[in-house]
């Protein structure tokens, strides 16, 4: 497999919008409420979301 068709793969890019759905719904819980375990639960799934996505970007790179 060339690079450009491993960079093409589909699999990449749906991780990304499923890292992006994870991203939006841990700041829509930031701003959900005020309670700090509402905080704290944001942070989690948005850092979950962003090393997912940062796994997917990487995966395109290599």
């Amino acid at each position: 497999m060339s690079s450009t068709e491993h960079a093409n793969d589909e699999r990449h890019y749906i991780l990304i919008t499923i890292a992006i759905a994870i991203g939006l719904i841990g700041v829509f819980l930031r701003f959900a409420g005020d309670a700090p375990y509402f905080n704290w639960i944001a942070n989690i799934i948005l850092i979950t979301g962003v090393g997912i996505a940062l796994k997917g970007v990487f995966s395109i790179l290599q």
